[in-house]
């Protein structure tokens, strides 16, 4: 068994401040966290649009809908690693190959299930103490109801303005510290009672998680749930939608991993 970080900071329940209701992320607490970047041509920079995690030195896991064919080729993707403050002394990876999920249906998109890509890096990122592989759960885990932590660049609020002290729409920038919020699991049963209120389904291969003002936002997508179980972080999820971001009632819903470990596993190679 590989060494594991330190647990992520502890988060008290009413503290709002980051990927909604969070806090900064310190130095080496999700050393699999990366950031996927996409040409913008108006800003002529690579532009963080969605989340995703290190699941082994030459290849990501993030969300589908960001990546999938018809919307972007794999030389117009780039990869950051090992970064706490987004746009910091960047350096950017390759990436050389994207795989979806046979099962993903791009006109259902995240709500169809299925939401899980791979992306190959054009070589192996060099691992540290700052850059490390996340572990993945074993295929049969059943995630019990239990606090769990997700991590990103996103917004902290629903929606693409804020109000400044004066009531004054202003631009709602995400973060530049990566954010951290502890979210508590919600089991399948009650989040489909929740989500059956706006007609979106919950399938076998999500999972909830998320409280009132506690869960991810936009920018988020693609990011690692993580929970530590026998002393393990293990990525048990993958930001992929939600009705808004941190309402009551409505978690956050990720695509569940351990449905997708053989899968996986049929593309990335076993960590030594």
């Amino acid at each position: 068994m590989r060494p594991q970080p330190p647990p992520p900071d502890p988060v008290p329940g009413h503290e709002l401040g980051g990927i909604v209701g969070g806090r900064d992320v310190s130095v080496r607490k999700s050393p699999w966290q990366v950031s996927l970047r996409f040409d913008d041509q108006s800003s002529q920079q690579w532009e963080h649009v969605c989340g995703g995690s290190l699941v082994h030195p030459q290849w990501v896991m993030t969300a589908a809908p960001y990546v999938e064919p018809s919307g972007v080729e794999a030389w117009a993707v780039r990869v950051q690693v090992g970064q706490l403050k987004l746009y910091d002394n960047d350096r950017l990876t390759k990436v050389t190959q994207i795989i979806l999920h046979p099962k993903y249906n791009v006109s259902l998109s995240a709500k169809g299930g299925a939401d899980i890509a791979l992306l190959k890096l054009e070589a192996p990122v060099a691992l540290s103490k700052y850059v490390r592989a996340v572990t993945l759960p074993p295929a049969a885990l059943s995630v019990p109801e239990m606090s769990c932590w997700v991590t990103g660049w996103g917004n902290i609020k629903s929606g693409r303005k804020c109000q400044d002290r004066r009531g004054g729409a202003i631009p709602c920038f995400p973060p530049w510290n990566l954010q951290q919020v502890e979210v508590p699991i919600v089991s399948n049963e009650r989040c489909r009672r929740q989500y059956q209120l706006v007609d979106l389904p919950i399938r076998e291969d999500m999972l909830c998680a998320g409280a009132k003002f506690r869960g991810p936002c936009q920018g988020d997508s693609g990011g690692p749930l993580v929970c530590n179980m026998k002393s393990t972080w293990l990525q048990v999820g993958v930001v992929s939608f939600g009705a808004c971001c941190g309402l009551p009632n409505y978690p956050g819903v990720y695509a569940r991993v351990s449905s997708y470990v053989p899968w996986i596993h049929q593309h990335v190679p076993l960590q030594p």
